[in-house]
């Protein structure tokens, strides 16, 4: 069954998202307004080592007041591939710069109100440049054992969607 769209007006707009207001047609033929988040797509780096450790950073996000792990990940920008993005995000937001990025998975996290893809990389050969030019991104950077990961889950030490979609595709990527 697919929806159709007649015509679709922006609500708000700043450089990182667009609400807009769609005028669809139901399947059942039933004509609303639906509402729709615009999102930029999101880039989401995966380092591994050569140990079978993954690098994550340890960050409070305000937004939901929460505490917990995650990989490094940022907005793909204008003209930018999303391989491209994921490199820049490794790089500014850890300082290690990895030899190779290849696709390792791409979610739609909320394909029912945005249009936001993640598109996650896994990272080799990575190697420490300096430190991170971006300095709100995280408290720490900590190499963690694939191993760990489950348990970080159970825990509730990992909540971020592009994280979680990240860290499974990797454990599935690496046999573990």
């Amino acid at each position: 069954m697919r929806w159709t769209v007649h015509g679709e007006r922006t609500l708000h707009a700043t450089p990182w998202l667009q609400v807009s207001s769609l005028d669809v047609e139901q399947p059942d033929g039933v004509r609303t307004d639906y509402h729709v988040v615009r999102l930029r797509d999101l880039a989401v780096a995966a380092a591994v080592d050569e140990r079978r450790r993954v690098l994550m950073m340890w960050r409070h996000r305000f937004v939901t007041d929460t505490w917990a792990w995650e990989l490094p990940m940022g907005l793909v920008e204008d003209g930018e591939s999303p391989e491209a993005a994921a490199a820049r995000e490794l790089e500014e937001e850890t300082g290690w710069r990895p030899e190779t990025v290849r696709a390792l998975i791409s979610a739609e996290p909320a394909a029912g109100i945005t249009d936001s893809r993640h598109f996650v990389f896994r990272a080799e050969g990575v190697r420490r440049i300096g430190g991170p030019t971006e300095r709100n991104e995280s408290d720490r950077l900590e190499w963690i054992p694939l191993a760990e990961v489950p348990d970080l889950i159970a825990r509730g030490e990992i909540v971020s969607s592009a994280t979680l979609v990240g860290v499974l595709a990797l454990l599935l990527d690496l046999g573990a």
